[in-house]
């Protein structure tokens, strides 16, 4: 079992001996180890459960740091870092060397963040190294969004637990690279596309699912309960499925069940992305074979939503 605390020294001290320690951020909390050292990267990928082909992002306290790992910054991932930073956006940046290839999963290209809590920054300020920091639960699965998510899955593998309270938004950053100078978005997150196009115009939505991704979250099944996700209209799968072995997950609807979630009974997508993945860990812990779920409205936070849904059904 993990000890759980606000302790930043303590958490600064393991990460040094190069053990990994949970950290709550604005998104999700994140498994945390030194990104330069590839014997802590290693043990990240260990204790998920993760493929190495699947990238790491690398969390930073500020702009200037990001510039020691990044060979080269175009302005408009500078304006996006300007306006978002601290915040939930990662931007994918040509890497330099002194990130090992561990942590890029051979990739030429590094996704560094800054996170928007408290806690994590001020250890972040205060760690001579950054921080490679996936969702911190087993891979696949759904992300954790309070200290008590990492206990109940992770606690017996690692140290400690860095509680920073329920985290805010509750869904990934977004990830942004560029090519050509041109942003594109990899993965659909905290910050909505709306907002990125609001301060650098039109960008290319790029968030197909492969088996080598250039960013995280990009597989096609992702964020997963292990009750089986179904994705459709509520009404018509309750008469294909039934009652006895289903769930309902819906945005703001009460089907008058005793085993559903709603996301939202008032209808804002703020609060449906931070009980997204609280729901789904409810729900799978039910005595029920199949978890019914329907998109919610698909702007704003509601295409991250979205897209969390369709990769836990895929």
């Amino acid at each position: 079992m993990a000890q759980t605390g606000t302790d930043i020294e303590k958490a600064k001290a393991l990460l040094i001996k190069g053990e990994l320690v949970a950290i709550p951020t604005e998104t999700v909390y994140g498994l945390a180890g030194n990104a330069l050292e590839p014997s802590s990267v290693a043990k990240i990928f260990e204790v998920k459960g993760r493929p190495q082909f699947d990238p790491l992002i690398v969390h930073v306290p500020d702009f200037e740091s990001a510039q020691k790992y990044a060979l080269d910054i175009p302005e408009q991932a500078a304006i996006l870092a300007q306006h978002f930073w601290p915040g939930p956006l990662t931007l994918l940046l040509p890497k330099k060397d002194i990130i090992p290839d561990l942590v890029t999963s051979g990739l030429d290209t590094v996704g560094l963040r800054c996170p928007d809590h408290p806690l994590t920054h001020k250890l972040l300020e205060t760690l001579p190294f950054p921080l490679a920091a996936p969702s911190a639960n087993p891979f696949g699965y759904v992300s954790p969004t309070c200290a008590e998510h990492v206990e109940e899955q992770l606690g017996d593998k690692i140290a400690y637990i860095l509680d920073g309270g329920p985290c805010k938004i509750g869904v990934e950053s977004t990830i942004a690279g560029f090519e050509n100078s041109l942003p594109i978005i990899y993965r659909l997150g905290g910050i909505t596309q709306e907002q990125i196009e609001l301060v650098v115009g039109k960008v290319n939505v790029r968030t197909h699912s492969t088996s080598n991704p250039k960013a995280p979250g990009q597989l096609q099944s992702h964020y997963a309960p292990r009750k089986k996700v179904i994705l459709g209209n509520i009404d018509d799968l309750l008469k294909q499925y039934g009652t006895k072995e289903t769930g309902i997950l819906s945005f703001q609807h009460d089907f008058n069940s005793s085993l559903q979630f709603i996301l939202s009974p008032s209808g804002q997508l703020t609060e449906a992305a931070q009980n997204l993945f609280l729901a789904l860990r409810m729900l799978d812990k039910m005595p029920i074979k199949y978890i019914l779920a329907e998109p919610v409205p698909d702007v704003g936070l509601g295409k991250a939503i979205n897209d969390r849904l369709r990769r836990a059904a895929g």
